[in-house]
């Protein structure tokens, strides 16, 4: 039997603050080389259907934890016209199997797992990394502008936050935000979410920068999350010469994304955003301005599906479903 997590299920069982602590721990693992993580392929699908042209892309995210009893394979389908279709931009299921046997024991859906796991990269980067007190300029307005917030306001002591997005989403966002009792503005510009702001979160898909660099703040904490590969971008090259230093969750695979190919940085530019978690690196001074680059780590999937399955196991949550 293999037991079925919808994204209600997921929901049901998962807390920002007991999961920041499991990525946290999956983060510090992949940062010792406890884990297994093969390269993550992306590739174009849809071609042929509509004409020459692909539309989206599929991605295979494997990964085991050293020690852990599941391994897990996640499957992704990002479709960047989906919201013309009142469908979400990314698709996500998640495969959890028994480490020792290889026996499924879980198939869930992936996208409140990797909303949530991602929001906890921002939400651990600002509690280690952002000077106080937290105001927050969120560039974006979709699922991960929200989850991010929320990690964020479950992390640190969250003061404000403003939302920027080119279309009214931003003003339905920053509503949604409100009525979890976090305090959200929405604002014309992007300049304005950016302008007096300590932390600042792109969650976005655009393949241009979505905010001028000359617009932050001494001492602002970026955490650029939307740019995933290398047509996509969301910072100005001149952010990160804004920078004292660069914090990357798997610094090899940010370096091919488009943020990082419009400069002459390296993979070996970005300390690895495990060495903040795991006590050896930290912000110098207050007035740095510190990026951090996710591209997201299947690790962290492996590690969320396990914590997730067993929660909902002991909760009598999810629909048992024979193979």
């Amino acid at each position: 039997m293999v037991l079925v997590l919808s994204d209600d299920d997921i929901e049901d069982v998962l807390t920002l603050e007991s999961l920041a602590s499991v990525v946290e721990r999956a983060l510090v693992k992949q940062g010792r080389g406890e884990v297994e993580r093969p390269e993550r392929p992306h590739y174009p699908v849809g071609i042929g259907l509509d004409g020459p042209d692909p539309l989206g892309t599929g991605l295979v995210m494997p990964a085991s934890v050293h020690g852990d009893p599941y391994f897990a394979t996640k499957l992704v389908g990002v479709h960047e016209d989906n919201p013309e279709r009142d469908l979400p931009t990314i698709h996500a299921q998640v495969v959890l199997a028994d480490a020792r046997t290889g026996r499924p024991v879980s198939f869930m859906n992936g996208g409140t797992i990797t909303n949530a796991r991602t929001g906890c990269i921002g939400g651990l980067a600002a509690r280690d990394l952002a000077t106080e007190p937290v105001t927050l300029g969120v560039l974006g307005a979709g699922a991960q502008a929200r989850w991010q917030t929320r990690a964020i306001d479950a992390l640190t002591d969250l003061d404000s936050v403003c939302v920027y997005s080119p279309s009214d989403s931003r003003e339905e966002c920053a509503a949604d935000l409100r009525a979890e009792g976090i305090d959200a503005t929405a604002v014309d510009a992007p300049a304005a979410a950016v302008a007096g702001a300590s932390v600042v979160v792109t969650a976005t898909t655009s393949a241009e920068p979505v905010f001028p660099a000359g617009a932050l703040s001494p001492g602002a904490l970026v955490i650029a999350v939307g740019a995933y590969d290398e047509r996509s971008q969301e910072l100005e090259a001149a952010t990160f010469e804004r920078a004292a230093r660069l914090f990357a969750d798997v610094p090899e695979e940010v370096a091919e994304t488009g943020d990082v190919r419009a400069t002459d940085l390296s993979a070996e530019d970005f300390v690895a955003l495990s060495a903040v978690l795991d006590g050896e690196a930290d912000r110098a001074s207050a007035e740095e301005v510190l990026v951090v680059e996710s591209v997201g780590t299947a690790v962290l999937d492996a590690a969320t599906a396990a914590e997730l399955y067993e929660a909902a196991e002991s909760a009598g949550v999810g629909t048992e479903q024979p193979l």
